[in-house]
């Protein structure tokens, strides 16, 4: 029963191959086996006591009224910075929200339960979304500890949608939500050999998100396959009044599955963005090959097409990032219940401090710190790197790039293999494309390409804003026809023979 599509699932439950209970159980029992025991993952932060119980009244309306769509019974994991109004804790994998307790679903979740999907638990994630400190160690939480890589136990799963990665490549749910702020979706999906994809930010609420910034914050789908992608990417959108930028997805929402078709780079124009090449011989040798791919497959390859501003987006990028944290950190944690034991920033700062060895025995909260310093969103210091990351990256950057090659898309390596997980010096990024559309707020897909002695490497499609049926028919496309996927092995490390 391993490593079975939604699809390939639903056809179980139909035809009582399986119940949605037995389903359940069979996740349980795998999670058990392999995060909790065995090459001990680490990937799940905390199970739904209410899931077998969801899951039998789902297999009863099965028999009543029918199957509400293609994930109606099938059980999903999320990440532990998303609300769930259930008998799960919402953490972000922090001790100091330990014992916090969602007032409401998150819109995503609710879209979620409404397909008839089973929240089967939550993941373990980088603390506060990778967000705290300057050295973190992607995968490790206070809370959940350090997730683990299932291709190379001692490599690193990338952050900080990490335990939704790991999950996903161990097998251990049908699919995962991760969130993104800059590279948290396709980051993990490049070290755990999965798809990610990173939707235009408004295309699915970040109501009851543990936010970052709400200029570049997004949930996507995390799954083995496109097709699964794009399953679940037509439930998890929709207008929502307490997410103002979904307003801007009315007319652009789609059921993404009409998209996928194997011929689907045959006259696609793709831009090849060279200034993300040459971190790693290895993937790039990869990423020829799978040009090649392309180019069988009857697209036009444009090379090079560079998306040309990315590198002048470090520091106006963060100087954002800070300010929408602190602002939106204090807006969610001023709700939370008088229980609680942090209410804004400044008060995460001095619980973090007083509770040292537990929370910070590793890496500290420089982050934290440079963020509780700035002003309102009103500085003209925020206002003028907000109007610069996005002239950079919209205007003269990726929108540029696709109108002056006439481009459906652009193709860049995701990322490097994934490298060892370090305590002591934190995350060793060698390089990655993921900036351009995290910060323009564009859509990105990864997808599997290929192994770097037995490691997983990924290639993204990125497109222009609401593009995201497009990249689905490219991906698609591509992975049908290059077939390179295989499951973890739960090595100690990497191959090197």
């Amino acid at each position: 029963m391993s490593e079975r599509t939604i699809m390939e699932w639903q056809a179980a439950l139909a035809q009582g191959e399986i119940t949605a209970v037995g389903l359940v159980q069979h996740y349980l029992a795998r999670i058990a086996q392999i995060d909790r025991n065995g090459p001990a993952l680490n990937s799940v932060l905390e199970l739904n006591p209410e899931a077998e119980a969801n899951a039998a009244a789902l297999d009863a309306e099965r028999v009543e009224r029918g199957p509400r769509g293609p994930l109606h019974g099938l059980p999903l994991l999320i990440k532990g910075n998303i609300d769930t109004a259930d008998r799960m804790t919402t953490t972000a994998g922090s001790l100091a929200l330990a014992g916090h307790f969602a007032a409401q679903d998150a819109f995503l979740v609710q879209r979620l339960r409404a397909a008839g999907a089973i929240i089967l638990g939550k993941t373990n994630l980088s603390e506060w979304a990778n967000f705290r400190s300057t050295r973190s160690s992607s995968g490790w939480s206070s809370q959940g500890g350090q997730t683990r890589n299932p291709y190379a136990l001692d490599r690193n799963p990338c952050g900080s949608s990490s335990g939704s990665g790991a999950a996903m490549a161990a097998d251990l749910c049908v699919a995962t939500v991760g969130t993104e702020t800059d590279g948290s979706i396709v980051c993990p999906a490049n070290a755990n050999g999965i798809v990610g994809l990173k939707p235009t930010v408004g295309l699915v609420s970040r109501s009851g998100i543990i936010p970052i910034s709400h200029s570049q914050d997004t949930a996507g789908p995390m799954t083995r396959t496109v097709a699964d992608a794009a399953v679940m990417l037509s439930a998890m959108t929709g207008v929502d009044s307490r997410d103002a930028a979904t307003n801007h997805s009315a007319g652009h929402t789609a059921d993404y599955t009409a998209f996928l078709d194997a011929q689907g780079l045959r006259g696609a124009r793709i831009g090849v963005a060279r200034n993300f090449f040459g971190f790693d011989p290895h993937v790039d040798a990869i990423m020829e090959t799978s040009l090649q791919i392309m180019r069988d497959l009857g697209a036009t390859l444009v090379d090079p097409a560079d998306i040309e501003m990315v590198d002048k987006l470090g520091e106006p990028e963060l100087e954002v990032l800070l300010y929408e944290f602190k602002a939106g950190l204090n807006a969610y944690l001023s709700q939370l219940g008088p229980g609680a034991s942090v209410h804004s920033l400044a008060e995460l700062i001095a619980f973090n401090e007083a509770n040292h060895e537990t929370v910070m025995p590793y890496f500290g909260q420089e982050r934290f710190l440079e963020a509780e310093a700035k002003g309102p969103l009103t500085d003209e210091a925020y206002q003028q790197a907000l109007a610069m990351c996005r002239r950079l990256s919209r205007d003269e950057g990726i929108d540029a790039t696709l109108a002056r090659h006439q481009l459906d898309a652009i193709v860049a390596p995701t990322g490097a293999p994934a490298w060892l997980t370090d305590w002591v010096n934190g995350d060793h990024y060698l390089g990655g494309s993921s900036s351009a559309a995290a910060v323009s707020g564009y859509p990105s897909i990864s997808v599997p390409a290929g192994y770097v002695f037995g490691l997983p490497v990924n290639l993204s499609f990125i497109g222009g804003a609401w593009q995201e049926g497009k990249l689905i028919r490219l991906a698609y496309a591509f992975e049908q026809a290059a077939e390179v996927r295989r499951s973890p092995q739960f090595l100690p490390s990497a191959l090197f023979v």
